[in-house]
């Protein structure tokens, strides 16, 4: 983390109704084994990086309802995704509209994306497996979201003059290839079922409220980590760096 990041993004953690089924869903699918990690937690790490974490799946009692804000946008190994229905996923829509991706839902409806070989002239290394390529947030005002969130991260917030989306390069830690921030009109009704961890640089996240976060629930026996949320009411968990 440089002097200038307030944190730095831990991990993607998912809530799941069955988190055994979930979690076994996910790894089938990007081919890596699943760590239980105690607490109702379960873990997928990287392949290229046993300390690199690339989703948590923790269990919830509450069902999921509507629609999140969040989701994980998935690199494929080839034009097929036939490997991710077979693993439980279903078909929302096929790519159409000058869109070259498909639209899925994981085995709790939560919604994914899945992406073809990108263009030799991006330079993207291939893949044998699916694997998480982009985590993706639904804003109001995506430039101004993916600013707060640079500045936060020590990372640089990019745009294109003729795109109505932003994204985050160099955010510290962050273990995808793109932090995107997408236009979303439609308010928000319920909590994510995905959500971010971040290591905080200081002690408490005292210069996190100071730049406009919302503390929701401070640390208390068992869980020594605060809830926050950023300007859009995106919640997440914030740890200390002798708690990480």
């Amino acid at each position: 983390m440089t002097d200038a990041a307030e944190c730095s993004f831990r991990c993607l953690v998912l809530d799941a109704v069955d988190a055994p089924a979930l979690a076994a869903f996910w790894a089938g699918v990007m081919g890596r084994p699943v760590s239980d990690e105690g607490d109702d937690g379960l873990l997928i790490r990287a392949a290229d990086d046993p300390e690199r974490e690339l989703l948590w799946v923790d269990r919830v009692p509450e069902e999921r309802s509507g629609r999140t804000r969040v989701r994980l946008d998935l690199q494929l190994p080839a034009h097929d995704v036939a490997p991710l229905l077979a693993a439980g996923a279903r078909l929302v829509s096929t790519p159409r509209d000058g869109a070259q991706w498909w639209v899925l839902e994981d085995p709790e409806g939560n919604e994914l994306t899945a992406m073809p070989p990108p263009p030799p002239e991006l330079h993207v290394p291939p893949v044998d497996a699916p694997t998480p390529y982009e985590l993706v947030v639904d804003a109001a005002d995506p430039h101004a979201l993916a600013q707060w969130w640079a500045e936060r991260t020590g990372g640089a917030s990019r745009r294109r003059t003729t795109t109505s989306f932003s994204w985050v390069e160099g955010a510290a830690a962050f273990p995808y290839l793109f932090w995107m921030f997408v236009p979303e009109t439609a308010p928000r009704t319920v909590k994510n079922r995905m959500h971010w961890d971040v290591v905080l640089r200081d002690a408490d996240p005292t210069a996190l409220v100071a730049a406009g976060a919302a503390v929701l629930r401070e640390p208390a026996p068992g869980t020594d980590w605060w809830v926050l949320a950023d300007p859009e009411g995106n919640e997440f968990c914030a740890f200390a760096p002798t708690s990480a």
